[in-house]
C-alpha cells in the first residue's frame, strides 16, 4: 500500500476541471490523485475535498475572486499553468470524517483497530482474537502485500500506521489475512502449549481456519 501523509502529499488537480465544478453550485470532491468527481459519490472515493463553492454574494463588490481561496482557509492552493497544486494537511479532520465510512479500517483514533468495514474481514479478524492475532497483525500484511491507499496524518516519520486504509482489491485482501490467520493458528496449536487444550471459543475459532 502507497502511505499518502497529507502533510507532505502536494495533489496536482487539472485547474480547468476545478474551475468548471467551483461554477456548476454542485457538491464534488476531489480525490486524492486530483481528480474531479460529482455527487453520488461512488463507494471507493478517496477524497481530500468534498463540498461546494458556495456562489458570490449579491453584495460582493467584484464578480470573481481568487482560486486559491475557494476551498477555505484549511488548503494552500497554488496554481501552476494548467494545473492546481493543492497542500490539504489543514484539512485533515474533515478529511477523516468524510473518509471514514469508506475505509477498510480507521486506525486514527490512538486506540488501535477496532474493526474492519467488510464483513468477510471482519468475521476473520474476530475469529483470529482467540489465538491472539490482533487486527494489526492482519493489516500488516494488506500494508506490506496490497495494492492500496494508507492515509496518514502523521507529521513526522517512522510513520505509526495512524491512518485509513483502503485496499483496491477486496477479494485479494480476504485470502491474504485469512491465510496469513489459518497458517499462523496452525503453528500455533502445533507448537504452543498454551493451545494444548482449546476452549470452546478456540475450537470454533480453529474449525473456522481449517486449522485442525
Amino acid at each position: 500500500m502507497k502511505k499518502m501523509n497529507l502533510f507532505k502529499e502536494i495533489i496536482v488537480a487539472d485547474k480547468a476541471d476545478f474551475i468548471r465544478a467551483a461554477n456548476s453550485a454542485k457538491t464534488f470532491a476531489i480525490t486524492y490523485d486530483g481528480q474531479i468527481v460529482y455527487e453520488p459519490f461512488p463507494s471507493d472515493l478517496i477524497s481530500i475535498y468534498e463540498g461546494l463553492v458556495p456562489p458570490l454574494s449579491p453584495l460582493a463588490t467584484t464578480l470573481s475572486r481568487p482560486i486559491a481561496t475557494m476551498l477555505g482557509d484549511s488548503y494552500r492552493v497554488v496554481e501552476d499553468d494548467e494545473r492546481l497544486l493543492i497542500k490539504a494537511s489543514g484539512a485533515w479532520q474533515n478529511i477523516i470524517q468524510w473518509n471514514r465510512k469508506r475505509a477498510l479500517y480507521d486506525d486514527t483514533s490512538g486506540d488501535g483497530i477496532a474493526e474492519f468495514s467488510d464483513r468477510t474481514l471482519e468475521n476473520t479478524g474476530w475469529h483470529a482474537t482467540e489465538f491472539s492475532i490482533g487486527y494489526r497483525d492482519i493489516v500488516e500484511q494488506f500494508e506490506r502485500e496490497c495494492a492500496g491507499i494508507l492515509l496518514c496524518i502523521e507529521q513526522e516519520e517512522p510513520y505509526q500506521f495512524s491512518g485509513l486504509g483502503f485496499v483496491f482489491d477486496i477479494d485479494h485482501a480476504r485470502r491474504l489475512g485469512y491465510d496469513y490467520c489459518a497458517s499462523l493458528i496452525k503453528e500455533k496449536i502445533a507448537n504452543d502449549e498454551e493451545f494444548a487444550t482449546l476452549s470452546d471459543d478456540e475450537q470454533e475459532a480453529a474449525e473456522y481456519f481449517k486449522a485442525l
